[in-house]
């Protein structure tokens, strides 16, 4: 008889340690480029620049190290990165403008980056069981759905360019739009969990469509009706299309059923349609989108032709960080920062941007299909939905592909409610990756390769301590043999 040794796996944690490095340097060279490309010299502040940087990453990754020892080793190193980048661009149209630093952009966003580290850092320490959450699957609905409407409140709704989708306390404010989607997250995720079988198996067929009971249904139609209604009564095209795409997402991942998307598509086609017959305020984003140019249009659509002439004198490769004239472009550091690196970087630059983006993404969703939970499945994947239709509603917006929207580019537009609450979306994670990641507990004693029929009557009924993840193998004399502890 033999017996077996199960080998740790290797935890990353010092490949993590070597991939912020990187960041941190790229970030650090990113802003040594803008001051000689300004002012022709290195800019004092580099050094205090890059240990700031540098200190936030350190704190998250030594609690990364200690308390999620099996976490996925890139998710932080590149969201440190985009961070990093976002940060030098931000200073770099501070500098055009003329801004000091404590008056600056940058300031406050390096402020706001401190915050979403810390808040992390929290998320990492606290949660030791991302399946906690999901006993708050009706609590994050409803507070989700408070979020939504909170800007919609007298005297604490603020109007801000068309759209109402902050709140706002003295000299504070704030897009609670962007916790929400974490907590509607949640809520879909543990709703989907347990009725994913209702939703998939019970109910009436119309044409291909197995549609379910409306018992089931109402909560998500709920929560989809107040994603309709931030549309209408906030007028956030972006924040309406991210729930709801993510929540058609998260249906057909659960139910496996095609049919869901296109039910998904019809409804969000009719409901476009209806807003743009119905409302002012969605005629005049399409006729921005489609016609920016028009000489009529072209006093309102300014934002979008700058944006867009602003990539374009970039080129393939770039003015070069420091060279360009991003700060001429409306709202440069914040809806259209996409815009402003274009510029700068050039096509290739964005292409970068975008493949880390699609990185994260991708990780997101390896750790939803590594998670041995189906409420930590859902949860990944619906987090890393909530980011890629971000970055595809903003830069789908910023090039014309759809109508330009109020979402900020994650990590990198400043915004610092947006930045706090990626930051948060990357430390959940973080906990999922490393239960996906973390090996089983080994059993007590030498493990032992028994032919099934000398194994004990007691362990045959299924009564030892491994249960259901008895592991079967086949002998060379095709006797099955069954593993036992």
């Amino acid at each position: 008889m033999a017996s077996a040794r199960t080998a740790s796996p290797r935890t990353g944690r010092n490949l993590e340690a070597v991939l912020i490095a990187v960041a941190i340097g790229l970030a650090i060279g990113a802003y040594a480029l803008v001051g000689l490309g300004v002012n022709d010299a290195l800019p004092p502040g580099m050094l205090g620049y890059g240990a700031g940087l540098g200190a936030l990453a350190l704190v998250l990754h030594l609690a990364v190290r200690r308390f999620a020892p099996y976490a996925d080793p890139t998710l932080l190193p590149m969201a440190m990165l985009l961070n990093g980048l976002g940060l030098v661009m931000i200073h770099r149209i501070d500098l055009g403008l003329g801004k000091s630093f404590t008056e600056s952009a940058a300031f406050r966003q390096l402020m706001w980056s401190a915050l979403g580290v810390v808040a992390a850092t929290v998320i990492i320490i606290w949660l030791h069981d991302h399946r906690v959450l999901s006993r708050f699957t009706y609590i994050a609905m409803a507070a989700g759905m408070v979020l939504l409407l909170l800007p919609l409140v007298p005297f604490i709704g603020k109007n801000i360019n068309g759209a109402r989708i902050w709140i706002g306390l003295g000299g504070f404010s704030f897009q609670p739009g962007e916790i929400a989607k974490i907590a509607l997250t949640i809520f879909f995720a543990g709703y989907l969990v347990t009725a994913r079988d209702s939703l998939s198996l019970v109910g009436r067929k119309v044409l291909w469509m197995q549609l379910p009971r409306a018992k089931d249904l109402g909560p998500l139609l709920a929560a989809w009706g107040v994603t309709l209604a931030v549309l209408v009564f906030e007028r956030d095209l972006g924040t309406s299309l991210l729930f709801f795409g993510m929540f058609v997402g998260l249906l057909y991942i659960a139910t496996e059923r095609v049919s869901w998307v296109v039910l998904g598509l019809l409804l969000f086609v009719g409901g476009a349609l209806a807003a743009w017959q119905l409302f002012a305020h969605v005629q005049a984003r399409v006729d921005f989108w489609l016609h920016p140019f028009r000489d009529d249009i072209l006093p309102y659509s300014t934002q979008i032709v700058q944006g867009v002439f602003g990539m374009a004198s970039g080129g393939l490769i770039g003015t070069g960080l420091g060279e360009g004239s991003p700060w001429r472009v409306l709202y440069s550091a914040s809806d259209m920062i996409f815009a402003s690196l274009g510029e700068e970087m050039g096509l290739t630059g964005l292409f970068a941007l975008l493949l880390v983006y699609a990185l994260i993404v991708e990780r997101g969703l390896r750790t939803a299909i590594g998670a041995r939970d189906g409420f930590g499945k859902l949860l990944a994947a619906g987090l890393s939905l909530t980011l890629a239709l971000q970055v595809f509603v903003v830069v789908g917006g910023v090039t014309r592909v759809i109508p330009l929207t109020g979402l900020t580019l994650p990590f990198m537009a400043a915004g610092g409610s947006s930045l706090l609450a990626n930051w948060m979306i990357i430390a959940i994670l973080l906990r999922i990756s490393d239960s996906a990641r973390r090996p089983a507990p080994e059993a007590d004693g030498p493990l032992f390769d028994l032919p099934v029929d000398e194994i004990p009557p007691e362990l045959q009924d299924g009564s030892n301590s491994q249960g259901d993840d008895r592991d079967q193998y086949g002998s060379g004399n095709d006797q099955e043999t069954v593993v036992v502890r």
